[in-house]
């Protein structure tokens, strides 16, 4: 008999190939987690992962746990949300995954319309980067995660949910904020020159993060160094560091116009030509869509 929890860290562990990374993310301790995972190696009469690697690899037994017990996850998931559609929206589960920063500046504005037009649906919120958020996905640990493209993961299915414009933030006190009005400052937004920006001091996205990816892709077509002061895990972070006047960043349309500050900074759009950032709603092909979680993308999308 497959123990529900000992599966979930099993997969953990095989997601971070780290007994000390898994841990951090199940909330347990090291010791705990090595222990229930020898317990289940023992009962099954083979080890799942070699520990005599760094990081740790699996086992052929432990690939074939691994491949099974998402199987098992996925028919789990695919069987609840079957049985929460019996009840037509008036009881339910949804797991949505999304970035901590789209927790902070959109999904507190849809997730309150959406208790009132759903109440009996509970909610858990799953926060993680995008590489993460396309995984738990994939393992069903969410109904619905919201990522940006591209990606590619041939077991998802990826729904348009909206294009992004990049734009570029500076204080308002800035001399070039102090050309134009308030009024100006919705979409479209203003135009200007990257490369005009070259000596400004910049907060930008720390490794891995996607804006951090555009910000280097303008340097590069600009052939300009700006002045870089700070790196962030947070685009909210970073906009709320230039409406205080600390320096210029990259943010989206989308927080711009929904993430509204006591003193907002000044938004910009881009002379220079770069990819917008696609939006996508990321949920598993072999698992049917609840009418929970489709109820939710419809109201995601009415407010994009």
């Amino acid at each position: 008999m497959i123990d529900e929890r000992e599966m979930k860290y099993i997969l953990q562990v095989a997601e971070e190939l780290s007994f000390s990374q898994a841990a951090k993310k199940l909330y347990v301790s090291q010791p705990s987690l090595s222990q229930c995972i020898k317990k289940v190696e023992m009962e099954i009469g083979v080890e799942l992962f070699d520990r005599r690697t760094s990081p740790l690899t699996l086992t052929f037994a432990g690939s074939l746990y691994i491949k099974k017990a998402k199987q098992i996850q996925t028919i789990q998931q695919d069987l609840l949300s079957q049985i929460e559609d019996l009840s037509d929206l008036k009881r339910g589960h949804l797991k949505i995954g999304t970035s901590y920063s789209r927790t902070a500046y959109l999904l507190t504005r849809i997730l309150p319309e959406f208790r009132i037009r759903f109440p009996g649906i509970d909610i858990s919120l799953v926060e993680g980067t995008t590489t993460e958020l396309q995984e738990y996905a994939a393992s069903g640990m969410t109904d619905l995660s919201f990522v940006y493209l591209p990606l590619k993961n041939e077991e998802l299915i990826y729904e348009h949910i909206v294009d992004e414009e990049i734009l570029l933030a500076l204080p308002a006190n800035h001399p070039i904020s102090q050309k134009f009005s308030p009024q100006e400052q919705t979409s479209p937004f203003p135009k200007v020159s990257f490369a005009a920006f070259a000596n400004e001091p910049f907060i930008v996205m720390k490794n891995k993060r996607k804006m951090r990816e555009a910000f280097l892709t303008l340097c590069e077509k600009t052939k300009t160094h700006p002045n870089v002061i700070l790196q962030s895990n947070s685009l909210v972070s970073a906009q709320s560091l230039v409406a205080v006047g600390v320096g210029a960043t990259l943010v989206t349309d989308t927080l711009a116009l929904y993430n509204k500050l006591a003193t907002n900074p000044c938004y910009f759009s881009l002379i220079e030509q770069i990819e917008p950032r696609h939006m996508v709603a990321a949920y598993p092909k072999k698992v049917r869509l609840s009418k929970a979680a489709d109820a939710f993308l419809q109201l995601i999308k009415e407010y994009m």
